[in-house]
């Protein structure tokens, strides 16, 4: 088995603790022994607070499963202390380069000449003047400021009592190459603390210390492999071959702040659940840096099933469809909102020149479809009312031109070098308002359906389109005036327009509060009931945030509700840089918290397949809510944040009032002039680009078509 352990680069072993009889337990999990894979916390909750810091361990402990084990970095200091620290050299995760600016020193380390503060320099008196700080940039700074002392073994074990504690060897040549032996201090600190598991790429250490191979501890791609594009291989067949030697496996390298396979669209808790519950096998544990969402996944998520009774309700309406997956408003990206367990698919209508209604996120074709790079991008014009910035939009162009576009797939986090799904960014083709209407009709699984409406009066003046006729000619030809089974919900930011809409059908009415509001008016909700039975609201109206920390939670939620009026929330995602810290980078931890801990109706999402399966998770059936999936305290990270670390204060968000509501009537249809072509054209380009494999970095070169529309597209 050697040469498996070394192939594997670290080799495990347990101390004190009895090995577990495979054959003496029998459940549904496929580990070795039977029971659920073990939450490893690398130095405690390390993807939030720094590594190894008193509040990453006791934090870990509060939010995850019982039995959490505590993951400690072990180093040896010059008087041969046993400190739990991330590294051999410490200026990443502390701040020794202010402490000791003149203390660095030059070693070869597994023979590379390595420059740095190394632990064997100073003594565990000498680290008193040292604190701990993030070691990932990407992470917080606020918590570097708190004062976090570094932690002997024996304070970790004294301070904290975990259940379980697992000590990282990976220097123990280095260290006995300058005297220090790591083989006397975990014999000597055996003696009085429990000792769960060791682990080093070592070999030669483990027979120092007469240890038994009994676990294997891998990264993620030993088991499931990726391609040179992220996206998952055939899985490997070592924890099968593993758990027919006897040996457990455990895999390392779950973070949810780093990139992922693109088959879990951000999900983190997806990408657990392919390693602990795949039908084929489970992995014996997870070393996480946020052992809340491995253990989430371990204890709710895991062996629920696609047909899982819901556990909570709320209406899960998608954004242009699964366009987290796919481009929005496709009908590849319905389809999958659909087959994901949405309740409510959604259709942004737009209108063509000629007076086709069809679904489209933005009226501007440049954000939604790869039109710059057709002979179609001379019909950018300037439309002031809608934009200050140029664009090609919907109604310059025929619906039987349009459907020539390609579509091209939103990336919203371009910037953070995050792409979504890149195989398919330009897959599927638009669908006009009948198709989407027609395929929502034939779903079974559907209740309902969104159709939202902007810029109404702008069309009906200036380009001679009524989208409020267009839109309940298509519900009437389609059949859903005589459809009980289906909801249809129209939804809009004007009052006007659902005004409108109300003097002409009975559907039901939405009204869109898309600014940021701390509160609203009793005297503007009654104005909303007048023409809404229910209302959708921005993310941050019901948590404000302040550079990236929830600050508290508003009452607009409870106050609408009051009122009957049921409050729809978005929007969500699935990459972790759209939450804040307090989410842990976790979109389930986020949707939690607007539905248990706020109340929400319903949540309005890019990625519906993560929103379905939560509320099917079977930790919300609990009598009592176990802590990883409590929803989180507003507010509560920073009374965490020393005072001095704290972000400035900012304005308050306005509150809602009646005059935010009132609007001028739509105004009546003003035929339009004909036109050779429709628009006003831009000047055109004469240098065509070529077509591009990434979404539409080649649009700067159509500066000279309209340069106001390359900044609105690199926002996606």
């Amino acid at each position: 088995m050697r040469g498996l352990l070394l192939l594997c680069g670290v080799v495990l072993i347990q101390l004190l603790a009895a090995q577990t009889d495979a054959q003496g337990s029998k459940s549904k999990w496929q580990t070795l022994t039977g029971f659920s894979p073990r939450v490893i916390a690398r130095g405690g909750f390390s993807g939030l607070f720094p590594d190894s810091s008193i509040d990453a361990y006791n934090f870990a402990m509060l939010t995850s499963v019982e039995d959490v084990v505590l993951w400690c970095d072990l180093q040896l200091t010059k008087d041969g202390a046993g400190i739990c620290f991330p590294g051999l050299t410490m200026s990443n995760a502390s701040n020794i380069e202010a402490a000791y600016p003149n203390r660095t020193n030059t070693y070869l380390v597994n023979g590379v000449s390595t420059q740095g503060w190394f632990t064997i320099d100073f003594s565990l008196k000498d680290l008193n003047k040292v604190n701990l700080i993030r070691g990932i940039l990407s992470r917080s700074e606020r918590f570097d400021g708190n004062g976090y002392s570094i932690l002997t073994v024996q304070d970790v074990n004294t301070e904290l009592k975990p259940q379980g504690l697992w000590l990282n060897v990976q220097h123990e040549a280095f260290y006995a190459q300058h005297n220090l032996s790591m083989t006397t201090f975990l014999t000597t600190a055996s003696k009085t603390i429990i000792i769960d598991f060791i682990s080093s790429p070592e070999v030669n250490f483990f027979k120092k210390i007469a240890g038994r191979f009994g676990r294997i501890l891998v990264p993620k791609s030993y088991v499931l492999p990726l391609d040179d594009k992220q996206y998952l291989l055939p899985s490997t067949s070592l924890v099968q071959d593993a758990h027919k030697a006897g040996l457990e496996v455990f895999v390392s390298g779950f973070a949810n702040d780093v990139d992922i396979a693109h088959d879990y669209s951000y999900d983190p808790v997806s990408e657990y659940l392919s390693f602990v519950d795949n039908g084929n096998f489970s992995v014996d544990g997870v070393l996480s840096d946020f052992p809340i969402s491995a253990s989430a996944s371990v204890e709710c998520f895991s062996h629920m099933g696609r047909n899982a009774t819901k556990k909570v309700d709320f209406l899960v309406i998608s954004k242009n469809g699964a366009s987290g997956d796919y481009p929005g408003c496709t009908d590849l990206a319905y389809a999958k909102a659909i087959k994901d367990g949405t309740d409510v698919i959604d259709c942004s209508v737009q209108m063509s020149s000629d007076g086709t209604p069809f679904c489209s996120s933005s009226i501007d074709l440049g954000n939604t479809t790869m039109v710059a790079q057709t002979p179609l991008r001379n019909r950018s014009t300037n439309v002031p009312e809608i934009s200050s910035l140029g664009g090609i939009y919907t109604f310059s162009l025929t619906w039987p031109e349009i459907q020539t576009l390609t579509p091209a797939i939103s990336n919203p986090y371009r910037t953070y070098n995050m792409f979504r799904n890149p195989n398919e960014r330009n897959a599927g083709k638009l669908v006009s308002l009948t198709d989407f209407l027609n395929l929502a009709k034939n779903s079974t699984s559907l209740s309902g359906v969104l159709i939202s409406v902007e810029n109404a009066a702008y069309l009906r003046e200036n380009q001679g389109l009524d989208v409020v006729k267009a839109v309940l000619d298509t519900l009437t030809e389609t059949g859903y005036t005589n459809i009980t089974t289906k909801k249809v919900m129209i939804q809009s930011t004007n009052s006007s327009v659902l005004l409108d809409f109300k003097k002409q059908s009975r559907y039901e009415t939405v009204y869109k509060v898309e600014e940021t509001i701390r509160d609203i008016l009793d005297s503007a909700i009654e104005d909303i009931k007048r023409f809404a039975s229910a209302v959708v609201i921005v993310k941050s109206s019901v948590f404000p945030d302040s550079e990236g920390f929830v600050t508290e939670q508003t009452n607009v939620v409870e106050r609408l509700q009051k009122s009957q009026l049921p409050v729809y929330v978005e929007l969500f995602q699935n990459e972790f840089v759209s939450q804040p810290y307090d989410f842990f980078s976790d979109a389930n931890v986020e949707i939690n918290s607007y539905v248990t801990g706020a109340g929400v109706n319903g949540t309005v999402t890019e990625f519906p397949f993560t929103a379905a399966r939560y509320r099917k998770n079977r930790c919300l059936g609990s009598k009592e809510t176990p802590p990883y999936m409590a929803p989180v305290q507003p507010g509560g990270l920073l009374q965490v944040v020393n005072a001095a670390s704290l972000p400035p204060a900012e304005a308050p968000n306005p509150v809602f009032t009646d005059a935010d509501v009132a609007e001028p009537p739509l105004p009546p249809v003003t035929a339009k002039a004909p036109t050779s072509t429709p628009g006003t054209p831009s000047k055109p380009s004469t240098n065509a680009p070529a077509p591009s494999g990434q979404t539409r970095l080649t649009l700067s070169h159509l500066l000279s078509v309209f340069p106001m529309a390359i900044a609105s597209l690199l926002l996606l």
